[in-house]
């Protein structure tokens, strides 16, 4: 049974329509439900309408789905969310515009000595409002608001008053409402998405969503699932692909006690799991509530702008004080006092700035908060880690050594007799030992039934040749007894430049070596290229290789310097230098030991196959595995910076000429809260328009923008 009351209205293939009764009633958090729904990881979407008091659920049809679905229903409770009350504050926003509206319909049918008491109560919220905030925080545009209102009633101004009073509410309430809708698009944006998972109970395997299952619970993860928590190994061994949470490119053997970590994906074998941490618990949730928190962070420009438009009022106060002294005409100061700098000045800001992160969003980059935007608007030096930034993680064969035994055959034979063994595994090593051999037209080598040494390597009989082995040095040499010590030199040479070794063995000994690397990105000479177009100065690199291979690669993509033969932890001591020398500087990387250098750095870019403690260190972290997203960041970052100036000038200069026709009297005080309501109004929603890139290259995410705008109008 559930903990609420629901029933299916409608249902068709992948949308639900259900009733339920209690969402209309008093203090029932409609929106809390839609964002309890919307992290279920079947829903593409959801609505709530209090007023039929129904939920439409849309989501991917697949088996399972709708199951997961009603049990996420099942576990909400409708009891009212401390901190949480967006449906109160809508009802709270739109409540003194129904009621000010109703009034102004019904002075023309009463006597004045009741227009005038009508409206001393329907304003008397403005007027209570004014006071208390005149008392707990000084002169803010509050209390000048309520000067304007209660000079006009007080003068019998009747409708002057109340429809003053009523573009004031307005004004607040769109101003409230553009806020939260971009509040709650960004939200979206970060919401988790939890894989399916299937969890022993009570002695059958159960399919749940990834967030539903318990701590202490064992999962069985078969080839191509996601690990929906972070746990240790029980049962069973696999080769687990970590790319998505450490930036590791190659899989790693994970057997019983090993830990694995939630969203990492099994590439061979098969595992059962014990959850140690789950849901929000999770290294991947903590880092996305990092980010989420990141939302509510103020930039130094948002900081700035509330201080200036705090002393505008002031200005304000002060103007309207020396117009009444000169003129003694009440209906001026009224104008006056409804001149208000600050709502366009304090909202706009930081509606720019979570409109430009909505943009970089949509184009693959996840900025976490207006700091990351100013502070990369600002740089004028980026360094780029070498391995899994200026290169791919995707691996490809660069050397095919014969050794010892396998001397009587060629490099041909020996990839192609690899190959031939490898492609019946799926790891990326075995995928471009196969890709390198198809590239060559190699023939495939018959042999006898492959035998598997789950995350070490395999082994197959060959016709001519006997039984090979194929894996890594710890397989051979450990295990098979195959050892390669007499040809460390070599073995070194190849470690040094980063590549990735693939041993092969036969029962007399050692017979070759197949080297991989990883490649450089076909974007990179254009993304760096882009950079400086858009005012980078410096472009820096930092590796591990050799100088003289370093230097090559520079060349080649066009970096202006080079920190060759790094140990990981001098990285964050580049970035050191460099801002000695008073560059401002943003450093990308992916791995673990870029965590020092991205917090250093004036802003850290992390590379979507980062590792976990990259992604929480970083400013921004790039959801799109191009390096030209780098560039769309920069782009973003000093669009929005632009805008942001436009509109303070914008707000300043508009409200100023409002304030002048005020002083001179050619504005009444309705025309006055008209203008400067317009003034607001209009600047919000060229925040919200956002920022449009040169090469306006949107993922499917973006086209969510137009929705997002188009939402505001209902």
């Amino acid at each position: 049974m559930s903990s609420m009351d629901y029933h299916i209205v409608h249902e068709l293939p992948g949308r639900l329509r259900l009733r339920i009764p209690s969402m209309g009633e008093p203090g029932y958090e409609a929106s809390y439900l839609e964002s309890w729904m919307d992290v279920a990881a079947p829903v593409q979407e959801v609505r709530c309408n209090r007023a039929s008091r129904s939920l439409v659920i849309i989501f991917e049809q697949r088996d399972g789905a709708r199951d997961a679905i009603l049990r996420r229903l099942d576990a909400f409770s409708p009891e009212q969310i401390p901190g949480f009350s967006e449906d109160g504050v809508r009802d709270a926003e739109v409540a003194p515009m129904i009621t000010t509206a109703a009034t102004i319909a019904l002075l023309p049918f009463l006597p004045p000595v009741m227009q005038r008491l009508l409206t001393f109560v329907n304003v008397s919220s403005t007027l209570a409002k004014g006071a208390d905030t005149l008392v707990n925080e000084g002169v803010k545009m509050e209390v000048l608001d309520a000067l304007a209102v209660g000079l006009a009633a007080g003068k019998g101004e009747v409708y002057t008053a109340n429809i003053t009073d009523f573009l004031l509410s307005l004004g607040e309430f769109l101003e409230r409402r553009t806020e939260r809708q971009s509040d709650r698009l960004l939200r979206r944006l970060l919401r988790p998405e939890p894989a399916m998972a299937w969890v022993e109970r009570d002695g059958e395997l159960v399919q749940v969503a990834g967030d539903e299952v318990l701590a202490g619970e064992i999962v069985s993860v078969g080839v191509g699932e996601t690990i929906p928590a972070d746990g240790r190994v029980v049962e069973g061994a696999a080769l687990v692909n970590q790319a998505a949470v450490t930036g590791e490119d190659v899989p790693v053997r994970r057997e019983a006690p090993k830990r694995v970590i939630a969203g990492s994906t099994l590439v061979e074998g098969r595992i059962r799991v014990e959850a140690t941490h789950v849901g929000d618990d999770t290294t991947t949730a903590r880092v996305s509530r990092f980010i989420q928190d990141s939302l509510s962070k103020q930039s130094d420009t948002q900081r700035l702008a509330e201080r200036l438009a705090d002393k505008r009022v002031y200005l304000t106060l002060g103007t309207g004080g020396l117009v009444y002294a000169l003129t003694r005409d009440l209906t001026r100061l009224q104008a006056v006092f409804l001149v208000d700098y600050s709502c366009a000045l304090k909202l706009g800001t930081p509606v720019a700035f979570k409109s430009g992160m909505y943009r970089a969003a949509a184009h693959g980059v996840l900025m976490k908060g207006g700091d990351a935007i100013e502070h990369l608007a600002a740089v004028d030096t980026v360094v780029f880690d070498k391995t899994g930034t200026l290169t791919h993680s995707d691996l490809i064969v660069t050397d095919v050594v014969v050794l010892g035994n396998g001397e009587t055959c060629s490099e041909q034979d020996l990839l192609a007799l690899v190959a031939s063994v490898e492609e019946h595994a799926s790891h990326p090593v075995a995928k471009a030992v196969v890709e390198a051999a198809r590239e060559r037209d190699l023939q495939h080598i018959s042999h006898g039934e492959v035998d598997y040494m789950v995350a070490h390597g395999m082994a197959a009989d060959i016709k001519k040749g006997g039984r090979i082995f194929v894996g890594s040095r710890h397989y051979l040499e450990e295990h098979l007894d195959i050892h390669f010590g007499r040809f460390e030199q070599r073995i070194e040479a190849f470690q040094e430049e980063g590549k990735t070794l693939l041993f092969v063995g036969n029962q007399d000994g050692p017979v070759g070596l197949v080297a991989l690397r990883d490649t450089l990105r076909e974007d990179a000479s254009t993304a760096l290229q882009r950079l400086r177009t858009l005012g980078i100065e410096r472009l820096v690199m930092i590796t591990g290789d050799r100088r003289n291979k370093a230097e090559a690669l520079a060349r080649e993509v066009g970096i202006d310097e080079v920190y060759a033969d790094m140990r990981p932890e001098e990285k964050a001591g580049v970035i050191q230098r460099l801002q000695q020398e008073g560059r401002k500087v943003a450093f990308v990387g992916d791995g673990v030991n870029d965590g020092p250098a991205l917090a250093t750095a004036e802003v850290g870019i992390a590379m979507p196959r980062g590792a976990d403690i990259a992604r929480a260190t970083a400013d921004i972290v790039l959801m799109d595995d191009r390096l030209d997203v780098v560039a769309d960041a920069r782009e973003i970052a000093t669009k929005t910076m632009r805008m942001i100036r436009g509109n303070f000038n914008a707000a300043v200069g508009i409200n100023t000429g409002v304030l002048a026709g005020a002083i001179m009297g050619w504005l009444s005080p309705v025309a006055s809260a008209v203008l400067h309501n317009g003034t607001t109004i209009g600047i919000l929603l060229n925040a919200l328009r956002g920022v449009q890139l040169s090469s306006d290259a949107e993922q499917p995410l973006g086209r969510r923008v137009t929705a997002f705008r188009d939402s505001l109008a209902e």
